[in-house]
């Protein structure tokens, strides 16, 4: 289904954070100013692609209506998730902070029940533990060299994973299709501005200035991860928002960071290629994926022959 395609697309964006944010603290670079500077450059330009499409008062109507809510669940779904990644990026290597990240595809089916009185959706749940597995199977070619200090690396991650897709759906619960994509990211950003205000002023009393490299790399962050691949899994999981089966195909695209996150490594870090059993564990991710969009598309089929039936 198109939706997962473009979930895949969204994922290969994201990866770029991982990397980046690996470099940026391999090279010195603050957790403050990595997090604040992706979101601060990401205002400006959404700000002009609302406006070109003549739509930005709808932000403010909305805001106005629930300016608590959306204090709130902006906050979960962006500085809950974003700050603990950068600071993850300290403690260990791309792959690992992107493979803990993988706990999203579980936490995103088992906040339905949970937090939006869905129902579970368990053949969902059964095939993103398939790719889960392979994510496991991945990280195990680099288990001896995992040192201690690594694990304080993992809980934000946990936190991230869960905050994220929590979040996201809060917030389309919230706006319930008033807003589009863009509407949705830029408001969202704007209501967490004051906290990246913050860390950055936190980042210039404690480390000073970020060096221009971080600048640079922070603003490829913010454009290629922030703007558009967020626009993409924004528009992604909108489409799909009603059907719980479907949007937790769609945010099981996330698992093939990984593997985008390894080439990047590969390429740009010297890290070594994956082999032996983290081959099995790119299969695992692959058959996964498959069987998720052979899901996705029966669900997809199913839905406007109930639709009829409910009609007549």
């Amino acid at each position: 289904m198109k939706e997962i395609a473009i979930g895949i697309l969204a994922s290969m964006f994201f990866a770029v954070t991982f990397i980046l944010n690996r470099s940026m603290e391999l090279s010195g670079g603050s957790f403050l100013w990595s997090s604040s500077l992706r979101f601060l450059f990401m205002i400006p330009f959404l700000l002009l692609l609302v406006l070109f499409r003549r739509n930005l008062s709808q932000i403010f109507t909305e805001i106005k209506k629930a300016p608590l809510s959306w204090l709130g669940w902006s906050f979960v779904g962006f500085v809950l998730f974003y700050v603990p990644l950068t600071y993850a990026a300290a403690y260990g290597p791309g792959w690992l902070i992107a493979g803990t990240w993988q706990l999203t595809i579980v936490a995103g089916i088992l906040i339905g029940p949970i937090f939006l009185k869905q129902k579970l959706a368990v053949q969902s749940l059964m095939l993103s533990l398939i790719i889960f597995a392979g994510v496991v199977l991945i990280q195990w070619q680099h288990a001896d060299g995992l040192q201690l200090s690594m694990l304080a690396g993992i809980l934000p991650v946990v936190l991230a994973a869960f905050a994220y897709p929590l979040g996201n759906r809060k917030m389309m619960e919230l706006v319930d299709g008033r807003l589009d994509t863009f509407q949705r990211i830029l408001g969202m950003t704007l209501m967490t501005t004051p906290f990246w205000l913050l860390l950055a002023g936190a980042g210039l009393v404690t480390v000073g200035p970020p060096p221009a490299s971080q600048v640079l790399q922070a603003f490829i962050v913010g454009v290629s991860s922030g703007v558009i691949a967020t626009t993409l899994f924004f528009i992604a999981t909108d489409r799909v928002r009603g059907d719980s089966e479907r949007l937790g195909a769609v945010e099981a695209t996330q698992s093939t960071q990984v593997i985008f996150v390894m080439v990047g490594e590969v390429l740009l870090l010297s890290t070594r290629l994956p082999s032996g059993i983290a081959i099995l564990g790119l299969l695992l991710i692959m058959i996964g994926m498959t069987l998720h969009s052979f899901l996705s598309r029966k669900s997809g089929r199913t839905a406007p022959i109930m639709a009829t039936k409910k009609a007549r």
